[in-house]
């Protein structure tokens, strides 16, 4: 059974920076890409970045990139986002996902099989 487990969420102010995790288990991490997307009240979720861990390729939405940067440590089996920077626009629950499909883009979550409960990010100006 699959399971994704974030943390490190919380409130900042406009500016600060966070250190999202996420510790997979069940799951082949190091053969398979990782993602992490957002939803914030009244809104699509959205892709914010994803890993190809296997090969340490990454891709950021044009709204994060620069600020946010995904990386990997096999090891422990956890993916991580940091996030620096922050505005009130990057408010938002944030979930983890593994077990991509073979067809599909990163970025649209039906290419995602695996969801992490969420963690919340809340930036204040």
């Amino acid at each position: 059974q699959v399971q994704l487990v974030e943390s490190g969420g919380g409130s900042v102010q406009t500016g600060g920076s966070l250190k999202l995790s996420c510790t997979a288990s069940g799951y082949t991490f190091s053969n398979n890409n990782m993602g992490w997307f957002r939803q914030a009240p009244g809104k699509e979720r959205e892709g914010v970045a994803t890993i190809y861990t296997h090969i340490g390729i990454t891709y950021y939405a044009l709204s994060v990139k620069g600020r946010f940067t995904i990386s990997q440590d096999n090891a422990k089996n956890t993916v991580y986002l940091e996030m620096n920077s922050l505005k009130p626009e990057d408010t938002a629950m944030y979930y983890c996902a593994a077990g991509s499909k073979l067809f599909g883009v990163w970025y649209d979550q039906a290419y995602w099989a695996y969801w992490g409960q969420g963690t919340q990010v809340t930036v204040s100006s």
